[in-house]
């Protein structure tokens, strides 16, 4: 019998832990002669890792309640596509990625058809919106949450969830060189690099990357109100893997205009560019826990429309807007958020955080204080224990009812 596994999920950060899992899910499989197969909604990583898609995940993912509005037409004719496939297919099992949106609508479908639903990537509901619960426990079979704190927070409320560990915390730091990423990137190596990370869609980089190119200007100046530019600083942007060559070259222009007289390179390894950057600026989301377990100081920034924001604030529950500093339960790195995120506000952040002391020195403390948090660590403390992504392939496993190999079966103790 061939498994048919359903995954889904909308945006950059899920669409990567989409591809990691059907690779680790067809690895674990093969160790019992098995071959699965797999559809859904993802990105050209998906695909490449043997995900048939049936939609796009770059046709649905819309940030914003506003700019939601715009494309609904096209988000219900996609919508239906994968309704569909759904029905047609019936899948074994289902594996909904974040993206709540649309995956709540998705795991009612599935319930209808008998179709076991696993819920991996918490959607914030701990944040707001706190009423879908209901539709948790009735739609989801099992929970994977990959923030501590999100366990209790479900588990006190009747859903069988489970902290599997951060997928990022088990990657190994980046193993680029200064002097190599420097020459991929007609970078000089003995300046001093900061990254700006604008956001993973064209329109939160259209938002936010001006205002940070304006604050790359004034850390820039030489001197207050000099008209040229200190040579010391290069800035990396880089750019997310989902977005289109057409969106890079969106990008591309616009850094070159809102970027002028500045020595601005996109680049296309954000790891690697948070690892060997002094400082950055990041807009609110999984780029701000990949600087956290880097160990990279940073500030947190975001920007969406006045209608969205004015929602938000009524609705938003928490008292942190960067995970970093709901994951610390205090204010570990600066958050300059709507009429907070300005060019002045980023330099002033930056200034503290950019020369050795105090400042620069507790943060990065704190950030592998998170680090730690965010890794799963063995129940015998003796050794290495399985990762996220083994963890959550052997959970799937389970729901199928398939051979569970030796390392799949310790990923559940």
């Amino acid at each position: 019998m061939t498994p048919v596994v359903f995954i889904s999920a909308g945006e950059a950060s899920g669409e990567h832990y989409g591809a990691l899992l059907a690779a680790e899910l067809r690895r674990q499989l093969a160790a019992a002669g098995v071959a699965p197969r797999f559809f859904g909604m993802g990105s050209a990583r998906m695909e490449a890792a043997g995900v048939e898609r049936v939609v796009r995940s770059e046709d649905m993912a819309v940030m914003g309640l506003t700019e939601v509005v715009l494309h609904l037409p096209r988000i219900f004719r996609e919508f239906r596509k994968l309704k569909g496939a759904i029905r047609a297919r019936r899948p074994d099992v289902a594996v909904l990625i974040d993206f709540p949106e649309i995956h709540f609508r998705l795991a009612k479908q599935f319930h209808r058809l008998g179709v076991p639903v696993i819920y991996f990537v918490s959607p914030q509901l701990w944040a707001w919106k706190q009423r879908r619960i209901r539709l948790v426990r009735k739609y989801v079979r099992r929970m994977l949450v990959i923030f501590p704190f999100e366990e209790q927070y479900y588990r006190e409320r009747g859903v069988m969830a489970e902290f599997v560990g951060h997928p990022l915390a088990d990657l190994p730091q980046p193993a680029i060189g200064r002097e190599q990423f420097a020459a991929e990137n007609r970078l000089d190596p003995a300046k001093t690099w900061i990254g700006l990370l604008p956001g993973s869609r064209l329109r939160e980089i259209e938002d936010h990357l001006p205002e940070m190119l304006e604050a790359a200007r004034k850390l820039a100046q030489s001197a207050p109100g000099a008209v040229q530019f200190s040579p010391a600083y290069e800035f990396l942007v880089p750019l997310a893997p989902t977005l289109d060559a057409a969106q890079r070259q969106a990008v591309s222009r616009l850094a070159e205009t809102s970027g002028s007289g500045l020595r601005v390179r996109l680049v296309h390894d954000a790891r690697a560019a948070l690892f060997h950057a002094r400082a950055s600026v990041v807009a609110s989301g999984t780029a701000t826990v990949e600087a956290a377990l880097i160990g990279n100081p940073f500030v947190v920034v975001y920007r969406v429309s006045p209608l969205t924001y004015a929602i938000a604030k009524r609705v938003v529950k928490v008292p942190h807007v960067a995970m970093a500093n709901l994951i610390a339960g205090k204010r570990v790195v600066p958050e300059l958020i709507q009429n907070d995120f300005t060019a002045p506000n980023i330099v002033q952040q930056l200034e503290r955080l950019l020369p050795d002391g105090p400042a620069r020195e507790s943060m990065r403390r704190e950030l592998g204080a998170i680090r730690e948090a965010l890794r799963m660590q063995p129940a015998n403390g003796l050794c290495e224990g399985p990762g996220a992504m083994e963890r959550v392939a052997g959970i799937v496993l389970q729901e199928l009812g398939a051979p569970i190999p030796v390392a799949a079966a310790a990923a559940q103790h």
